[in-house]
């Protein structure tokens, strides 16, 4: 079982944003997807997780698959306590009200607290929460539903880099867990190395490199050789005005 993206294509305004994308994400691998900021990106999470819808193309998930996102920001309720943060997909979405009983709701967030490293917080509130925990408690909404598939949004963005290197661990952490299909939207060069099996670069919605890290790293592509080495110059132009 896998997930499989297959010759996607977005367009906004006239522009390819997509152009004929393809690739596989097994289950327990995890694919980075790097690129300049407008390459494309988090448009395509947002046709994965079913936020947008592509113009062409076919997304193939594992039957009966549920796909979850872990945002940006971690787009936590400010005005609910961490245990109604993470219990809001098992209440509130139609197809799984009142599948649960409370005392089941009550364990399975108490369950994915713990995975990430956070028990004990349930009545706490975002605002009392380090940013890092954020993402965390972010993390634990977005597994309560046991998904098969897990996309993250520049999951270690604004986060300092002892806390990166937490956040880092508990996606490879959650990955094993779970045996997901991971996707990992990212700009940074150390969850590359930490937290992804392989990548693939877009620039002006195309792929212009894919493979292993170790491949990315290397340099030997010339896309990955100036993304890597945060170089002005190169095949791409960077907007600078």
């Amino acid at each position: 079982m896998s997930l499989e993206v297959k010759n996607l294509v977005k367009t906004f305004d006239g522009r390819k944003v997509l152009n004929n994308i393809s690739f596989k994400v097994e289950n327990g691998q995890t694919l980075g997807v790097v690129g300049f900021s407008g390459s494309g990106k988090s448009t395509l999470l947002k046709i994965i997780s079913g936020i947008l819808y592509e113009d062409s193309g076919e997304i193939i998930y594992p039957q009966g698959s549920e796909v979850a996102m872990a945002f940006q920001y971690s787009a936590l309720f400010d005005f609910l306590n961490v245990f109604d943060n993470i219990a809001f997909p098992l209440v509130e979405r139609k197809d799984l009200r009142k599948k649960y009983s409370n005392k089941q709701i009550k364990k399975m967030v108490e369950e994915k607290l713990k995975m990430v490293g956070l028990e004990g917080i349930e009545e706490k509130f975002p605002s009392e929460l380090s940013g890092g925990m954020q993402k965390r408690v972010g993390f634990a909404r977005a597994i309560v539903t046991n998904p098969e598939i897990i996309l993250y949004d520049e999951p270690t963005a604004g986060l300092d880099p002892v806390t990166s290197t937490m956040i880092e661990d508990y996606i490879v952490h959650l990955k094993n867990k779970l045996n997901a299909s991971c996707v990992v939207v990212t700009h940074q060069l150390s969850t590359i190395k930490r937290a992804v099996d392989y990548v693939i670069m877009l620039y002006q919605g195309n792929i212009v490199f894919q493979g292993s890290v170790q491949e990315l790293l290397e340099g030997n592509n010339e896309y990955a050789r100036q993304f890597v080495s945060a170089s002005i110059q190169g095949p791409m132009n960077i907007a600078t005005k």
